[in-house]
């Protein structure tokens, strides 16, 4: 169907109005995206879900070595925001039954606004890195990358002031291997690390 000339002239106007608008709303969404205020914002309420996750726990905790033999710890951790709560510092502790700490961990959970995604990175036993970190209905799921397809996959349940995590060796075949589980009460709120700034004078 051939349109007259003043249909064609209003539909090309029609449509170089909408161009118009679709570029100046791209350029104010693109703009935005730059403004530290939205940013934070957007940091902060991304986080915010993971509230709970606020204070210290306790609890037991099993780790199955290589050799299938099993060591049993007393796991701690202490959670809180940082930053106005754009970001949330973790620390894991297991206590070996003689009260030495075997192990010692550290992580910062984020949300990266460019992404549109959470970032989660760990510090352990010498080694760092950007782990996969996605939120579930109550709780959470991280993962290590373990090789050439194999990850050691962390499902944690978080409800009530209950923590129960399971580590799990994942194979290119897809089987899952238990290789840690863990259970903890809250036991109590944390000022951690948000406390002690430096003053100005």
């Amino acid at each position: 169907m051939k349109l007259r000339p003043l249909a064609t002239l209003a539909f090309a106007t029609a449509l170089l109005l909408a161009g118009n608008a679709f570029a100046q709303q791209s350029a104010a969404d693109a703009a935005r995206r730059y403004d530290p205020a939205f940013r934070t914002a957007e940091q902060k309420s991304k986080l915010q879900r993971f509230a709970y996750m606020d204070g210290t726990w306790r609890g037991p905790g099993t780790y199955v070595l290589p050799d299938g033999s099993r060591h049993d710890i007393i796991q701690t951790e202490r959670i809180g925001p940082l930053l106005d709560g754009g970001i949330k510092l973790i620390e894991g502790r297991g206590y070996n039954p003689d009260g030495t700490t075997g192990f010692n961990a550290f992580a910062v959970l984020s949300w990266d606004v460019d992404a549109q995604a959470y970032g989660f990175r760990s510090h352990a036993m010498g080694f760092s890195g950007d782990m996969k970190f996605v939120p579930t209905d109550h709780g959470f799921v991280w993962e290590i990358p373990a090789g050439p397809g194999t990850v050691i996959r962390y499902t944690a349940v978080v409800k009530d002031g209950r923590w129960h995590e399971v580590g799990e060796r994942i194979g290119p075949d897809g089987k899952a291997v238990r290789t840690f589980e863990m259970t903890l009460k809250r036991i109590g709120d944390s000022t951690w690390p948000a406390t002690d700034a430096v003053p100005p004078r």
